[in-house]
Order: structure tokens, then sequence, then C-alpha cells
């Protein structure tokens, strides 16, 4: 049943969909050992697997089991870390201002504890955040000065690739507006490394993750941020670029997953997005893994 789920994942199919390929692909049935003769589950039985999973909490341990796997088949995680941060949409809530402040206080508002076909439906951990990109070019070339601010609704995925393999050792899943900084000090670091060695963008900057850093053993190549009010010094730019060089690899792990799986979260709830985003993980790994081990083979 799992590798049903990693189809799932892999191809960004729905639970009806899932049910639906298996049975008409030869390669969708052979992938979970299925045969001509055998009874494919149907897609309540799908989602009631996942559920179970979901609920068990399995998918931390899940991922840690492939890694050991990764971990006996040679690839340890070296050269250092490389960390970042990437928004997961979520389908947009419509809640009044009542509601919302309810939500963000904690609380479950009154009228929803009345009605739980309502509750059920009601994401109560996704939160909005903003998302600043680059404006588009003008017509006679020129870039405008100003960002773009996009509203986002949904969840965050943090993660930890080595720099050697470019597999993600480590992950988190939050709220989409929790800070990306803040969750290095959460586990987001991987102890076994053989390099000390973290890179990450000025988002990860601050004195606290500084000194944690430097307390746990870790050599810091976080980006520096621009001072306040006044131009970049010249000495500060040219070691970001250098940085930027290693430091842009985790984004091509994302551009990996949102290209090939969707990233997107169709469920309710921060423990089913977890899930989601583990599955994703996982799957990536997996194919990094056999990319890999193509590789060594042609060789």
């Amino acid at each position: 049943m799992f590798k049903i789920l990693v189809i799932q994942t892999l191809n960004n199919l729905s639970d009806e969909r899932t049910e639906y390929l298996i049975n008409d692909r030869l390669s969708f049935m052979r992938f979970p050992g299925l045969g001509l003769s055998d009874r494919v589950p149907d897609a309540k039985t799908v989602w009631l697997f996942r559920e179970r999973l979901t609920q068990a909490g399995a998918i931390e341990r899940l991922f840690d089991r492939f890694d050991a796997t990764l971990r006996n088949a040679g690839y340890l995680p070296m050269s250092g870390q490389i960390l970042d941060a990437t928004l997961v949409a979520a389908p947009k809530q419509r809640n009044t201002n009542a509601e919302k402040a309810d939500l963000r206080a904690g609380r479950i508002p009154e009228d929803w504890q009345d009605k739980p076909s309502k509750l059920s439906h009601k994401d109560r951990h996704a939160r909005w955040a903003l998302k600043f990109t680059k404006a588009k070019r003008q017509d006679d070339g020129s870039m405008p000065a100003t960002e773009l601010a996009i509203p986002f609704f949904g969840y965050k995925s943090h993660v930890s690739i080595d720099r050697k393999f470019r597999f993600i050792r480590k992950w988190k899943t939050t709220d989409a507006a929790a800070s990306d900084g803040a969750r290095l000090r959460e586990g987001l670091l991987d102890k076994t490394n053989t390099a000390s060695t973290v890179w990450a963008d000025t988002a990860y900057r601050s004195k606290a993750n500084e000194d944690f850093m430097d307390k746990e053993g870790f050599v810091s190549k976080v980006h520096r941020k621009k001072p306040h009010l006044k131009p970049m010094p010249r000495h500060i730019q040219r070691s970001n670029a250098g940085k930027s060089v290693i430091r842009s690899r985790v984004e091509h792990v994302f551009a990996d997953q949102k290209s090939q799986t969707g990233l997107f979260i169709r469920t309710v709830g921060i423990i089913r997005a977890t899930m989601r985003i583990g599955l994703a993980n996982i799957v990536y790994t997996m194919r990094r893994f056999l990319f890999l081990e193509r590789i060594s083979t042609a060789a």
C-alpha cells in the first residue's frame, strides 16, 4: 500500500485517479506488485491507509527509515548542509473577521463548535503570509526597483539538505506565517553531517542563530543582511555572492518537487499537511537516489 502512496505522490494524483490509473496502466500495476487478476485497492482504501499513517505520525519514522537505507548504501551526509523553506499552497478559507480573530488566538469559533461537519472542513492551522517576488521587466527593458508582495495562504516546508549528495536529511512543516530563521534551532540542523558548515539565506541570520550554531559546533555561512538605510558594503556583496553559488542548490530541490509532485495541500489541518509534505520529501529522495545510482553504474 505504501508503494501506491509513492505513485500517487510522484504523479500528483487524487485517490480516485490513483485507483483508475492502477487499473488502466500495467506500469502502475507492477510497481506495487499487483497482477492482472489481483484486486486493486479502491480510492476509499487508499485514503484510509494514508489517514491511518497520518494519525499514527508514521511519516517521520518512514523518512528516517529510508534515510538509514541511504547511509547503508554509502550516501552519508557530507560537505556541510544547506537550509531553506518554501511556501506550499492550501485551499483558501472564507472566514469572518471574528472567526479570524479566534483562530489567531488559538480558539475554535463558537459557531463551529456546534457544527461538526463545518469544523471538519475548516483549516485552523494554515495561515496567510506575504510572498515577495520581483516585478516583471518593463517594455523598455528596465526592471522596477520595488518588489511585489503577493498574499499567500497555506503552509511552509523547511528542509536541510547535505551539500555532497543533495538529499533531504531534516525537514519540518509549519504554517506559512512561521519564521524561517526560528526553525534552525528546532532540530533542522543535521549533527551527523561530516562537515560543520551551514549555508542559508538572510532569513536565518540572527544573533540567536549565530550563538546557537557556535554553541553546537557549526560554522555559519549564512548570508549577511544589508545595513539599514545604507548601501551594501562591497566585501559583503562578494561574500554573499560566493555563498549563493552553494546555497542555490537547495532551490533545485523545491523546483523538482513542485514540477514533479505539484506540492499542493488538498487536505485540512497541519497533521495531514505534514503527511503530504513528508511523502513529497521521501519521493524526492528516492528519485535522487536512483539518479545517483544510475550515474555510478554508468561510470
